[in-house]
């Protein structure tokens, strides 16, 4: 894998920030003395950003925001959810074990995400594994955000890799759109934030967990490198 440069999406694919996100959600309904909702309910929203979370649980509760309303509430929310940035938030099983393995092989890694890079990068340093990734990026830090291509690439360019020997991996319809307009392979877990079911979109490979990175990747590198870990299985 030396010379090679594999990037990250970061919620719903290292990291399950999910309760964090929630919590802060419901802090912003507890501001408008709004029931809390389950963390269930704001799953499907988290791909789509603060905004649309915030919108969607004051929708579950029937009522409507102004824009000028939508936009104070998301003031509120970054400032709880920068306080509790990972108050509950979790690694997903293997990813660190992963991460390791694949810097041991001479990758370089990489986040790529649509989080604002200032979060994006305590969340990482919270959780101690800042120190994996040789760049991140968030739709704050380039001028372009996903599914622009140029927020992969210019990512990838930062961490000192070319696209031709990078690969992206990610949850969702944006982060695998975002890889094809840059024609870079892409592998789709299985277990992150899309509501609909990740092979829909088309993505070159899809794992159930991360132990099967490392084998899905050999195959985009075309490598003789061995593994012992079970295949991924391709769409």
């Amino acid at each position: 894998m030396q010379g090679w440069t594999i990037v990250f999406d970061l919620d719903g694919t290292l990291i399950d920030t999910a309760p964090d996100l929630a919590e802060a959600t419901n802090h912003v309904l507890a501001t408008l003395g709004l029931d809390r909702i389950n963390e269930l309910e704001i799953r499907p929203f988290v791909g789509h950003g603060a905004l649309a979370m915030i919108e969607g649980a004051v929708k579950a509760h029937g009522r409507k925001l102004s824009e000028r309303e939508l936009h104070d509430l998301f003031e509120v929310f970054i400032v709880y959810y920068s306080a509790h940035i990972a108050d509950y938030s979790v690694p997903y099983p293997h990813v660190i074990a992963t991460l390791e393995g694949l810097k041991a092989r001479g990758a370089a890694l990489a986040v790529c995400t649509n989080k604002m890079e200032t979060q994006a990068r305590a969340v990482l340093e919270t959780m101690k594994l800042d120190h994996y990734f040789s760049a991140l990026t968030g739709r704050d830090s380039l001028g372009a955000y996903k599914p622009d291509p140029r927020h992969l690439t210019g990512t990838i360019a930062l961490a000192g890799g070319r696209p031709e020997t990078s690969i992206m991996i990610g949850d969702s319809e944006t982060d695998i759109k975002t890889a094809k307009a840059a024609s870079i392979p892409v592998v789709a877990v299985s277990f992150g934030y899309s509501v609909d079911p990740v092979a829909s979109f088309g993505p070159d490979a899809i794992i159930d967990d991360y132990r099967h990175l490392p084998r899905a990747i050999e195959t985009f590198l075309g490598s003789a490198v061995s593994m012992s870990e079970p295949g991924s299985r391709s769409t």
